[in-house]
């Protein structure tokens, strides 16, 4: 073990009620308030510096569980989980490198609690495994804030030999595990002149978003902030739009593409992606989709840089082959990425690669 390990010595968690701008259509589910977990880990390293670290996530309830349950209910479970978290990591007594701490938590405490919990519930109340992680990522936040502040460094220069007890192989099991013999994370960061400086912002274009003024005679949002799609391209200079789309109202999600796609045209967005979030279970609603953009509007589809995300998120339970539709464009996991093993089988199955945010 390395004098460098950290181990915690204290735990907190708060919970700040936030309303939305102005709701946010999330596949079925609008969504027009949400609660952000927030905590703060203190940790002390084998020389005895104490330094304390701070994480959070909003509990997006319609992307983590997506239900016909109440939403009060899922959100009430999500807080509740979190709380047992916070408790655990109190007393986690494991100590190591933040990565290494993390993963032994999600291998171990949080799926032992979090089958614990679910035997506890009917089949249709059982909260995902995805749910459960979305909890856990704001205590791992802030473990890896905490670990960087003890040491007084960027969490992210701490990815190496010296500051790691196991290289990358450990995680990945003796089947997949030989290429990264003797590698760490850092070996795959991009330094120097190969770092990017700056990232490119997609703005995320809600399916109850108004695109424009023409034709809208409804209460406009007046603080300070663009309402219009039009005003925010205007006064942010975008370049990318992420366009959420139902997955389940196909005229709806075409003529939504369309009439972004004729906006993005005029005011010199260069890329657009489509978001199904889940909620698509055919490809060949995809591919009609994109088949019929490529023949009347082969400008906008153009445009479609990649599709992210059309099928349910569990690919183990939905193992869908999705060929047809990453030979028409890039196709790119979200919420099915949580889980490096998804990764292999959506390889397999035709996904193009993960979308990273």
């Amino acid at each position: 073990m390395s004098d460098l390990d950290i181990r915690i010595d204290d735990c907190e968690l708060y919970f700040c009620p936030i309303e939305t701008r102005v709701p946010l259509k999330f596949g079925p589910e609008t969504t027009t308030h949400v609660i952000e977990a927030r905590t703060a880990i203190h940790v002390r390293s084998k020389g005895g510096a104490e330094a304390v670290g701070r994480g959070e996530t909003p509990l997006s309830v319609a992307w983590v569980w997506p239900s016909s349950l109440a939403y009060s209910y899922r959100q009430n479970r999500l807080q509740d989980f979190c709380r047992v978290l916070c408790e655990l990591w109190r007393t986690n007594a494991d100590s190591g490198h933040a990565m290494e701490i993390g993963h032994r938590f999600i291998e171990g405490p949080l799926k032992d609690v979090w089958n614990k919990e679910n035997a506890r519930c009917n089949a249709d109340e059982k909260m995902p495994w995805l749910a459960a992680l979305v909890c856990n990522s704001l205590f791992d936040l802030a473990l890896h804030d905490a670990y960087g502040n003890v040491h007084k460094i960027n969490t992210w220069k701490t990815f190496t030999k010296d500051y790691m007890n196991h290289d990358l192989s450990r995680y990945f099991g003796e089947e997949h595990g030989k290429p990264f013999v003797g590698k760490y994370p850092a070996d795959f960061f991009a330094e120097g002149a190969d770092a990017a400086t700056s990232l490119v912002a997609w703005h995320l274009v809600g399916a109850k978003d108004i695109l424009e003024p023409e034709g809208y005679d409804g209460p406009v949002v007046e603080d300070g902030y663009p309402f219009f799609l039009t005003d925010w391209i205007a006064r942010d200079g975008l370049t990318c739009l992420k366009v959420k789309l139902t997955g389940n109202d196909r005229d709806w999600d075409y003529t939504r593409l369309i009439d972004v796609g004729r906006i993005a045209n005029e005011s010199g967005v260069l890329w657009l992606t489509a978001d199904f979030n889940c909620t698509v279970e055919d490809p060949a609603y995809v591919c009609d989709i994109l088949d019929q953009l490529l023949l009347e509007q082969p400008e906008i589809y153009a445009k479609l840089l990649y599709v992210e995300q059309p099928f349910p998120y569990d690919i183990i339970a939905h193992p869908i082959d999705v060929r047809a539709v990453s030979a028409r464009k890039p196709l790119f996991m979200d919420e099915s990425a949580h889980d490096w093993h998804h990764v292999v089988l959506g390889r397999e199955l035709g996904w193009s690669g993960v979308a990273l945010k």
